[in-house]
């Protein structure tokens, strides 16, 4: 375990560049194999570049409203307690890395954007008070829980959504066969405790070990004298007219899930969060002050976003994502299909850092072969969704909010991530090993 970790520390502090850098080259690379490999014209690529660039406009609000609605109740002085508590339990650096790593994957698992601030938060609490915790360890700790794929994995709830762009090929799958199947939990919680393991076992060399410096965050409002204030600005500071906004998603939502029943999509989750935001936030001041703070963590999706849309419609126009599935489904059976599908979703991934945008380029080609070949499709769409969350660990663009709170860079934190995408990685393919086998 150390000897690999300090393998992959060399490695990515000698190779990784930031993560605006690591955009800019990845979009040289795959235009430059869109002109060799392909043999397409620099017009055709620079017509897909600039025909992507705009495409995960939507997509990007919804992963901000994500981001943002898990800020705000991050910041609610009710979940700032929580973390206190939480900070408090461990005695040693490894139990601070370990408990760490459990407590970002639950979180991640109930939603992403909750699960990043709170890591983020959670980590620097116990880089604070953990006497010896190696703080980037700490925050890559937080940040590998997002390897889990939870209630807001776009990918399956997309698939069961009906009018999906795939609904005429596979039909409209259920999560109780993607996400709740009885595997895919038996996953989950084997990663859950292979992850606690794997961070209570690395242990940076006493001469490496970089304490946090900061502050304590603090969570709690003060409290405001309202007796001179106009009666409209009073209202500000009172948990009234936050309560009368959370009434308008709360019943939207008991009307959608009375109607169509439990099921989730992202625009669902976004008033999940927003209602609970809402609630535990003490005022509309408040309130207001957690969303001004989470828009700060907002902007590595704001403007890379765009920039990977970019990169995702030269892949698409020059044909680059379907050569490469197009070789894996070529080598495939129906025992491997869902193996190939998941490191062919990992490899794509590294270039489209986006699952929804991902699945709309690569997903109609691995469901018409896995339906030809006979595949399970619902292991299908798992496979792939855990390819897509795998290279995640290594690529830094989805770690931008969370390096943001922390004060740190992904330089600092990608050599135990990359440690963490290799075990993880085996530990996946070992899983559809054995479901292929059954």
């Amino acid at each position: 375990m150390q000897l690999l970790t300090r393998l992959c520390l060399r490695f990515v502090q000698t190779c990784l560049p930031n993560a605006m850098l690591l955009a800019i080259g990845l979009t040289l690379v795959v235009f430059v194999l869109g002109l060799t490999v392909e043999g397409q014209s620099a017009y055709v690529m620079l017509n897909g570049w600039g025909d992507g660039f705009s495409n995960l406009y939507k997509f990007a609000m919804q992963m901000s409203l994500i981001l943002l609605t898990g800020f705000v109740i991050a910041k609610s002085p009710s979940v700032g307690r929580m973390i206190d508590r939480l900070a408090e339990v461990p005695n040693n650096p490894a139990q601070a890395a370990g408990l760490i790593a459990v407590v970002s994957m639950v979180t991640f698992y109930i939603n992403w954007g909750f699960g990043m601030i709170v890591g983020a938060f959670l980590a620097r609490e116990m880089g604070r008070r953990v006497k010896g915790l190696h703080f980037p360890l700490a925050v890559a700790a937080a940040y590998s829980g997002e390897i889990i794929r939870g209630t807001t994995a776009s990918i399956p709830l997309l698939m069961a959504s009906e009018g999906n762009f795939m609904q005429d090929v596979v039909g409209v799958v259920p999560i109780t066969e993607t996400l709740y199947s009885w595997w895919n939990i038996l996953l989950s919680l084997m990663l859950l405790v292979l992850l606690y393991v794997v961070y209570t076992r690395v242990r940076p060399d006493v001469d490496e070990i970089k304490q946090f410096q900061g502050e304590a965050l603090d969570n709690e409002v003060e409290a405001v004298d309202t007796r001179d204030m106009p009666w409209a600005e009073k209202l500000e500071h009172y948990r009234l007219p936050n309560i009368l906004l959370a009434l308008l998603p709360l019943g939207y939502l008991v009307i959608n899930f009375h109607e169509l029943g439990f099921t989730l999509s992202l625009n669902l989750v976004i008033l999940i969060f927003l209602t609970i935001g809402l609630l535990l936030q003490p005022s509309p001041a408040s309130f207001g002050m957690a969303i001004k703070e989470g828009v700060l963590s907002c902007r590595g999706i704001i403007m890379q976003f765009p920039l990977y849309a970019g990169i995702a419609g030269m892949v698409k126009t020059s044909g680059l994502a379907d050569s490469l599935a197009m070789w894996f489904v070529e080598i495939a059976n129906v025992h491997t299909f869902p193996i190939l599908t998941f490191i062919s979703a990992g490899l794509i991934n590294i270039m489209i850092p986006s699952g929804g945008g991902q699945w709309a380029i690569q997903g109609p080609i691995m469901l018409e072969a896995a339906k030809a070949i006979g595949a399970d499709i619902p292991q299908t769409i798992m496979a792939f969704t855990w390819g897509d969350a795998w290279t995640n660990q290594m690529q830094p663009f989805w770690a931008l909010p969370l390096l943001g709170v922390a004060g740190l860079s992904a330089r600092d934190i990608m050599g135990y991530c990359v440690m963490w995408t290799l075990i993880c990685g085996v530990t996946i393919m070992s899983v559809f090993v054995l479901l292929s086998a059954m």
